[in-house]
Formats: C-alpha cells, sequence, structure tokens
C-alpha cells in the first residue's frame, strides 16, 4: 500500500484544532492500515516529521434516514499522530490555522 493510499485526508474539527499546538494532528486513513503503516505513511509524506506514537479509532457509521429510505453512513479509521518535541510541525496545519 502507498502512503499516500493509507492517508485520506486531515480531519479539521474545533477538537483537533486545540491538540494542534501540542503536535497532535488527527488524520482519516485507511480502514486496513495499522498504526505501523500510519507512521511510516506519516513520515514519509511530510518531511521532517518524526512521529513519537500513533493512536487508531475505528468510527462505526451513523443510521441515517431519508423518508422512507435508511441505511448506515460508511465506516472510517481515524489516526491520532502525536510528533515528538523536536520534530518539526507539519506545515499543512500552520498555514490552515492562520
Amino acid at each position: 500500500m502507498n502512503a499516500y493510499d493509507i492517508i485520506k485526508k486531515p480531519l479539521l474539527t474545533e477538537k483537533c484544532y486545540a491538540g494542534i499546538a501540542n503536535k497532535k494532528y488527527v488524520f482519516i486513513v485507511d480502514v486496513n492500515a495499522n498504526k505501523k503503516q500510519v507512521k511510516a505513511a506519516v513520515e514519509q509524506v511530510f518531511d521532517g516529521v518524526k512521529v513519537e506514537k500513533v493512536n487508531v479509532v475505528n468510527v462505526d457509521g451513523k443510521y441515517k434516514r431519508q423518508g422512507r429510505s435508511e441505511g448506515f453512513t460508511a465506516k472510517y479509521k481515524k489516526a491520532y499522530v502525536t510528533l515528538t518535541a523536536d520534530s518539526k510541525s507539519i506545515a499543512f496545519f500552520d498555514e490552515n490555522l492562520a
């Protein structure tokens, strides 16, 4: 699996922005990816970044109704990535913070 296939997109919510000051970033990742793959992908995609730890959460789809139609939204996996203290920050999040 390619590093760009593992990291699908960053998650940008209020809770996620609160962690950026502590070098904690949140990404939506591939459902089949494990912690080691996520760590390697983040270090490969973002140059000069050292990952300290990775926590992953499987998120089930929510039940939704629209008239008579009903079903579940797609399930996905979130990865909470913590960088080391001496690592540089990820520039993408710094640009969106301003």
